[in-house]
C-alpha cells in the first residue's frame, strides 16, 4: 500500500497533466480553426475587480486573432492578441488564476474545474445539444443583449446584483429591441465589413441607447466604434461622459449641441429619437448629407404640416375632429420625409417601436442606403402628387435638400 505522500504525489500528477491536456485542446482549437469561445471564471488572483475574461476567435487585418474581454464589476475591457500570445496568456490564467475553465468548440463543449487543493474535476457534452438548450432559452428570453453588461448598472438598468429594477422594465424592453434594429440594418448596410464606424446619437439623453450601440459595435460586433452622443442639457452631457470614462469605453462620447449645430461629418450610422417636428428633418438632412449608410429616425410633435393641409372635399367627414386631422397630418409628414428619402437614395421603412418614456409616439423611420442608384422621377412625381392633394406648400426636409 502506498504511503498517504506518496498518494498525494500522484494525485497532483494527474491533476497536473489533466490541465496540460485541456491547456494542449485549446491550443488544438485556436489552430484547427474549431474554437468558438473560451470562458475564464472563478477568478483568484490579486486583481479584486476582475470577474472573468470571455475569448473568441476574429479576424483583425485579415489576420486570425483572439479577443478577450475582461469583465469587471463596473466596466468591460477588450484586448486583441496574436494567436501564439494569447495562448501564453490563456496558459498562465489557467495555471495561475483562473479555477473554472470553459471551452467551447464546434464538435463538443468541456469544462474543467479546479478546487482549493488542486483536485482537477472535468465535464464533458455535446455542443449540439448544449447549443439547442441556448437557443431554446434565447427563445424565450428574446432578449438581444446581456443584461450583465456593467453599463446597464451605472445607468440604473439594472441594480447592483445586475437583475433588472421593475421600474425600469420598459426602456430594458426598448433597449433590446433599439439592437435588434441595428443589428439588422447593419447587417443590411453591408456595414458589418467595415472594421471603423462612427454613430452620431441626436438628442441622446440619459444615454441608454447611446451606450447600448457602442457596447454591440464594440463587444458582439468587434468593431472600432466612435459613437457621439449630442444633447442639449449640459448636465446629461457630463454624466455620461463620466459614466463612459468610468467604464472604459473608449470611443463613447458625448457632446453639447443639437442637430442644427453639429457639422455633417463623415457618419456611418445617424439615430434621432425623439425629435420635436422639424428637428426629424434636420436629422434625416444631416443624415444624407453625411452620407450615412443607416438613418434611424422616430419622429414626435408634427407641427408643420397640419396647418397648411387644405381638407379635400371627399374626406372632410373624416377629418372634421381634430383627433382625426392630426393624425393625417402626421402620416403625410412621415410619408413624404419616406418619400424624399427613398429619393436620395434610400430604402425605408416605417413602422412601430417601443415608444419613449417622453411621448407616447411610437413610430420609426429606418432608412439604409442603397448600394446601387435607381431613377427616381417616379418617387418625385409621388412627392408632388402628395403635396398637391393636401395643400402642402413647403415641407422642411424638402426644403432642406434643395438649399
Amino acid at each position: 500500500m502506498l504511503s498517504p505522500k506518496i498518494e498525494l504525489n500522484i494525485m497532483q500528477t494527474e491533476d497536473a497533466n489533466k490541465i496540460k491536456h485541456f491547456i494542449e485542446s485549446i491550443s488544438e482549437a485556436i489552430a484547427n480553426d474549431t474554437l468558438t469561445k473560451l470562458l475564464l471564471s472563478k477568478y483568484r488572483g490579486d486583481d479584486k475587480e476582475l470577474q472573468r475574461i470571455v475569448i473568441r476567435p476574429i479576424m483583425l487585418r485579415e489576420q486570425k486573432t483572439l479577443s478577450f474581454v475582461y469583465s469587471y464589476k463596473t466596466r468591460d475591457i477588450t484586448k486583441n492578441l496574436a494567436t501564439d500570445e494569447a495562448i501564453k496568456v490563456i496558459t498562465a490564467f489557467i495555471n495561475n488564476d483562473f479555477k473554472s475553465i470553459h471551452l467551447v468548440t464546434d464538435k463538443e463543449q468541456t469544462q474543467i474545474d479546479i478546487s482549493k487543493k488542486g483536485k482537477v474535476i472535468r465535464h464533458k457534452h455535446e455542443a449540439e445539444k448544449q447549443l439547442q438548450k441556448e437557443q431554446t432559452h434565447n427563445r424565450e428570453k428574446n432578449r438581444s443583449i446581456d443584461i450583465k453588461r456593467p453599463y446597464l448598472t451605472a445607468l440604473g438598468v439594472t441594480d447592483k446584483q445586475q437583475q433588472l429594477i421593475p421600474a425600469m422594465s420598459r426602456k430594458w424592453k426598448q433597449i433590446n429591441k433599439f439592437i435588434e434594429i441595428c443589428s439588422q440594418a447593419i447587417e443590411q448596410s453591408g456595414l458589418t465589413k467595415k472594421e471603423a464606424l462612427n454613430v452620431v446619437d441626436f438628442g441622446s439623453g440619459k444615454g441608454y441607447l447611446t451606450f447600448a450601440i457602442h457596447d454591440y459595435l464594440m463587444h458582439s460586433l468587434n468593431k472600432n466604434a466612435q459613437v457621439t452622443g449630442v444633447e442639449l442639457r449640459e448636465s446629461l452631457v457630463k454624466l455620461c461622459n463620466q459614466a463612459s470614462t468610468q467604464l472604459s469605453h473608449t470611443g463613447l462620447s458625448f457632446v453639447c449641441g443639437d442637430v442644427k449645430t453639429h457639422a455633417p461629418n463623415k457618419t456611418d450610422v445617424m439615430i434621432a429619437l425623439h425629435a420635436c417636428d422639424i428637428a426629424t428633418d434636420y436629422a434625416i438632412d444631416y443624415g444624407i448629407k453625411a452620407d450615412a449608410a443607416i438613418i434611424m429616425c422616430s419622429p414626435c410633435c408634427h407641427k408643420e404640416v397640419r396647418p397648411q393641409i387644405k381638407i379635400p372635399e371627399v374626406l372632410s367627414p373624416l377629418l372634421k375632429y381634430g383627433t382625426h386631422l392630426g393624425q393625417e397630418a402626421e402620416m403625410a409628414t412621415d410619408t413624404l420625409r419616406a418619400l424624399l428619402l427613398e429619393a436620395n437614395g434610400y430604402t425605408t421603412k416605417v413602422f412601430e417601436f417601443v415608444s419613449l418614456e417622453h411621448t407616447n409616439k411610437n413610430k420609426m423611420i429606418l432608412a439604409v442606403k442603397r448600394s446601387q442608384t435607381i431613377d427616381n422621377s417616379k418617387t418625385l412625381e409621388q412627392i408632388a402628387a402628395l403635396k398637391s392633394f393636401y395643400g402642402i406648400e413647403h415641407q422642411c426636409l424638402e426644403t432642406l435638400l434643395n438649399s
